[in-house]
């Protein structure tokens, strides 16, 4: 057993866990199963005002928040996250704090984690998934964790009540994509491009023939990601996946200083247009 997991096991496996949240799997499959496109929202974690944010993203639709935990080298995410990330850092944010902010709210959608493994490794992996449970998030994404050293962590995860979303690119091969959706929880998240997140003037065609890759190995939810600007864009994403994420977008404008009701206002126009109407 290694060092790591003694520490761990002595210090948070003591009592038992306050569960919060709702699971994303069942709640995602739920909504469909009942022929509603997915909408995934984004918002980073202590970035000021960001719990406003967050509320005026599910009264406007969203399905499911990510939750960014900030890091100070954000190697997958564009420019508009990554000075998300700095203001949130500037401001005291700490992965503890932001999941106490999350502790006083009632989101009545699944939360989930997106961060990078440095702050998962650094808490510990038992540690990180009863923080992240205690605070109400029940999924994780770690993008920088490759499919080969995650076991350890989706073991922890999955005991601690975590669901593990893993990533798929363009460029994946069709085995590696059937690992990956095999061994993924909640949702399979499909990058729409390669390259860091942003959003872009328009989508690949590679985003249509992954997220069919995608529709034709899994039963999880298919939710694809990555360059999604707006309405239009959000469908044709969808198109033949089962729903998107909307993040720099969202981002852009609370760094701009927009209000809550103004990125509800946001959301609620993809969520429109997924609708269709």
């Amino acid at each position: 057993m290694s060092t790591e997991s003694s520490v761990e096991e002595e210090v948070w496996d003591k009592g038992p866990v306050d569960e919060r949240g709702l699971l994303v799997e069942p709640t995602l499959r739920a909504a469909r199963d009942s022929g509603r496109k997915l909408l995934v929202g984004y918002v980073t974690g202590g970035l000021p005002g960001w719990i406003d944010h967050l509320a005026a993203m599910v009264d406007a639709g969203a399905d499911a928040v990510e939750v960014g935990i900030p890091f100070s080298d954000p190697v997958m995410d564009g420019p508009t996250i990554q000075e998300a990330s700095l203001r949130a850092l500037q401001a005291g944010a700490t992965p503890p704090s932001i999941l106490e902010e999350l502790r006083a709210v009632d989101i009545p959608v699944p939360l989930v984690a997106m961060t990078y493994y440095n702050v998962v490794a650094r808490a510990g992996h038992r540690r990180f998934a009863r923080l992240l449970v205690e605070g109400g998030v029940r999924g994780a994404i770690v993008p920088d964790l490759p499919l080969e050293e995650s076991p350890e962590w989706e073991r922890a995860a999955r005991v601690g009540g975590v669901e593990t979303t893993l990533l798929v690119a363009p460029v994946t091969p069709d085995d590696r994509l059937a690992e990956i959706c095999a061994r993924s929880h909640g949702f399979v998240y499909g990058v729409n491009l390669m390259g860091v997140t942003g959003e872009r003037a328009s989508l690949a065609d590679s985003a249509g023939i992954l997220a069919r890759r995608l529709k034709a190995a899994t039963d999880l939810p298919v939710v694809m990601g990555f360059g999604i600007s707006g309405p239009a864009q959000a469908v044709d994403a969808a198109a033949d996946a089962d729903g998107v994420v909307v993040a720099s977008a969202l981002m852009r404008l609370a760094l701009g200083g927009a209000r809550p009701a103004e990125v509800g206002a946001a959301v609620a126009a993809v969520r429109a247009a997924l609708d269709g109407s």
